[in-house]
């Protein structure tokens, strides 16, 4: 017999399925994993250094780059903390606004995870599919920020702008003649929402297509089916939260145990596994995009009957309309005080969570009467989920670390911080 011997394997961090900046220090016996150890901090910003160094107003958009496939969930959590500390509630158009933009960016993670992770293992076509999709979503946040990914959307009181009465239209070009362009503006002829709608019409059809092409496909199975086994009080031992959590069986969802904004006025559905592994994740996940896509019709429905203001009119912390500063002298002092100096927040500390597409993700705030924040601290999901990985990954095979990465969904922007 040969002698074998265990050896020491680095998995990143730039291997492309380890996503990024993910060093696993591997211990292999053969082709069996006895350890694993995630290295960690290589993407390290200090993004909570940077919020501690700068008025309130000015870090929202360091949030869009922490999970930068969530980014106007990420803004939700920071602004929410800031509104506890400061007692004011936005108005419901905007909280409405809000609601709805959080499950279109639950979406757009939802159908990035589901295309990079069916790439991982081998299936090329989700990924095409996925993309087809997301072009749309990242549209509508074109449409309302100007910025396809960082939008900087919400603010403390609101949100930055109400939704645009039409959709930016595709121009004829060398790549698309006038009846490919005219195709493609056809849902592009009235208001944001009404292109939202037509959104929310198509794409139940689309994840069947998903379905179609992975659920009962036997190579998806094989490669998901009884592997990262997470045992639902391991599962809350370890911190786990969002679809890892409920992919284990527990039914726990801040949109509905600890509800925000407006999600106790909706009708949706938790969807929650019973094995525990990486195809009852999957399933939980491909549920949920069917869950956002009834959240956000309801969105539209209200939206379209109810008109009304999506900004707090404390102009100590909301700045005034734009012809308003031009023509008047305090409106003009209000607007330079508020850009430069921001604003003084009441002394105490919050701690403000949002269901993100990855789990819980929360943001604890101290102040201490300044306008900048004492000390910020982020309560990232895919934190708990990495530190997890060890113990997901143990006895199974070298192919299958790559499933359990993509099951846990992790970005590492809001894990090194």
């Amino acid at each position: 017999m040969a002698e074998i011997r265990n050896y020491t394997m680095n998995f990143g961090p730039q291997h492309p399925s380890a996503h990024g900046v993910l060093r696993l220090v591997l211990e292999m016996d053969g082709e069996v994993i006895e350890r694993a150890d995630p290295h960690i901090g290589l993407l390290h910003r200090g993004t909570e250094k940077l919020a501690e160094s700068k008025p309130y107003n000015h870090s929202i958009g360091y949030m869009d780059r922490l999970d930068y496939v969530s980014m106007m969930c990420n803004e939700h959590g920071y602004v929410l903390a800031i509104e506890k500390l400061l007692a004011i509630e936005p108005p419901v158009r905007a909280q409405y606004i809000r609601v709805m933009f959080d499950e279109v960016t639950r979406i757009l993670n939802h159908l990035l995870w589901l295309g990079a992770h069916a790439l991982d293992i081998g299936a090329m076509t989700v990924f095409l599919y996925c993309f087809r999709e997301r072009e749309d979503l990242l549209d509508c946040y074109e449409a309302v920020s100007g910025a396809r990914l960082h939008a900087t959307y919400y603010r403390p009181g609101g949100i930055y702008r109400d939704l645009p009465d039409r959709m930016p239209h595709y121009q004829p070009s060398k790549w698309h003649n006038e009846k490919e362009v005219a195709r493609l503006n056809e849902t592009r002829q009235g208001s944001l929402l009404d292109f939202l709608w037509a959104f929310t019409e198509r794409f139940p059809g689309y994840i069947d297509e998903y379905e179609t092409l992975l659920t009962d496909n036997r190579i998806w199975k094989q490669r998901t089916v009884g592997i990262g086994v997470v045992s639902p009080e391991r599962a809350l031992q370890l911190g786990f939260t969002g679809p890892m959590l409920r992919g284990s069986g527990i039914e726990w969802d801040l949109r509905k145990k600890q509800p925000y904004e407006v999600y106790d006025r909706l009708d949706f559905d938790i969807p929650v596994g019973v094995g525990g592994d990486c195809y009852d994740r999957y399933l939980v996940r491909v549920e949920e995009l069917r869950q956002s896509n009834r959240i956000v019709r309801q969105c539209i429905e209200w939206l379209r009957k109810n008109p009304g203001p999506v900004m707090t009119h404390d102009h100590k912390i909301a700045p005034p309309a734009r012809e308003e500063m031009k023509g008047d002298m305090e409106a003009l002092i209000h607007h330079f005080k508020l850009f430069t100096e921001g604003y003084c927040v009441p002394e105490g500390e919050a701690y403000a969570a949002v269901e993100h597409p990855k789990g819980e993700f929360g943001v604890y705030i101290i102040s201490d009467g300044a306008n900048k924040p004492y000390r910020l601290k982020i309560r990232a999901p895919g934190f708990a989920h990495v530190a997890g990985l060890d113990e997901m990954v143990r006895g199974h095979m070298l192919a299958d670390v790559v499933a359990i990465i993509g099951t846990q969904d992790i970005v590492f922007g809001e894990v090194d911080r």
